[in-house]
């Protein structure tokens, strides 16, 4: 990252307080942290038939490397990882050697706290829509909320923009049948669809059946015969595959970040939870205190247009 300017960077770097209150802003997507280094990540294990074919990093923890099975795991001469011929990407578990441990111990943690996170968000757009049952139903970006089961027993589509976030809070179990798909329209992405879901059997997804976005479960994900995943598989139980094919989601950040210190000559870090929607051009983020300096560091000149502070986000504008 560079800096767009000297003038940008002055322009950029405002300090809080006494700003007017304002509310009404989209819903951020929800921070994984080091979770979201991993295509699959699991608290008890993983599982597959092989045949399975997974793009991105896997890891277990704090269960052992003996708890991923059906991938024919090569040990890596660093002992830090592993391969397989299923895995484009690393293979990490709880037993090999450091920094690994502390590594997946970090990424458990965070995994977690993106769970309580997405389970925590209030005010829902959207409540028990379709008595559970969101099949065939096209949903607009926002914050849904179910007391229930969820399932999707026909194709759902997911419309809107490439900076739209979509918050699925299930309290019992998702359930897709098999052959049926969620279908992103309008330029949606996968990396800002996140499925909490809070039941005793967690996700199950039918044979051949696809699905998009992050799935955070409180207990296991399993993906049956021929089903696939643009996204993440982010279980605090098991995962269990069946000649699946899951692919990490696609980057959605651009080549810039804003950047935050509690002094106006401090070191500026990245500000953790933020959210650029590109289609609105603005940058939104957790207020990091009540007086904070912010600059916006990007590879290509863009021209600030507005800044606002709520009692919980800075929202930044630009073109």
């Amino acid at each position: 990252m560079k800096k767009i300017n000297s003038a940008a960077i002055i322009m950029t770097t405002i300090m809080l307080s006494g700003l007017t209150v304002m509310g009404g802003y989209p819903e951020l997507p929800i921070g994984l942290g080091s979770a979201g280094s991993f295509a699959i990540l699991a608290k008890s294990g993983i599982s597959t038939v092989p045949g399975s074919q997974v793009t991105g990093d896997m890891g277990v923890s704090p269960i052992d490397s003996t708890a991923i099975t059906g991938f024919s795991l090569i040990l890596d001469s660093t002992t830090t990882f592993s391969t397989s011929a299923q895995v484009t990407g690393k293979i990490y578990a709880s037993d090999y050697k450091a920094p690994t441990p502390s590594i997946m111990t970090t990424a458990i943690s965070d995994m977690e706290t993106a769970y309580t996170d997405a389970a925590g968000r209030t005010l829902p757009d959207y409540t028990e829509l379709g008595a559970g049952n969101i099949g065939g139903l096209t949903l607009a970006p926002g914050l849904y909320k179910w007391g229930t089961a969820v399932l999707i027993d026909t194709d759902v589509t997911l419309a809107g923009g490439p900076g739209d976030v979509w918050i699925f809070q299930i309290t019992g179990n998702l359930t897709m049948a098999s052959a049926k798909s969620v279908i992103l329209s309008g330029g949606a992405q996968a990396g800002n669809i996140f499925w909490q879901v809070a039941g005793g059997v967690g996700v199950e997804i039918g044979t051949t059946a696809h699905i998009e976005g992050i799935i955070l479960s409180q207990a296991a994900i399993t993906m049956q015969t021929g089903a696939s995943m643009n996204g993440r598989l982010l279980a605090q139980k098991a995962v269990t595959l069946e000649s699946n094919a899951v692919t990490e989601p696609a980057d959605t950040s651009e080549a810039m970040v804003l950047r935050s210190a509690d002094e106006v000559s401090g070191a500026y870090t990245y500000t953790p939870g933020q959210f650029i929607n590109f289609t609105i051009k603005s940058i939104t983020a957790p207020k990091q205190g009540t007086n904070q300096f912010y600059s916006i560091w990007s590879d290509t000149a863009l021209d600030i247009t507005g800044f606002t502070a709520t009692n919980d986000n800075v929202v930044v504008t630009y073109e």
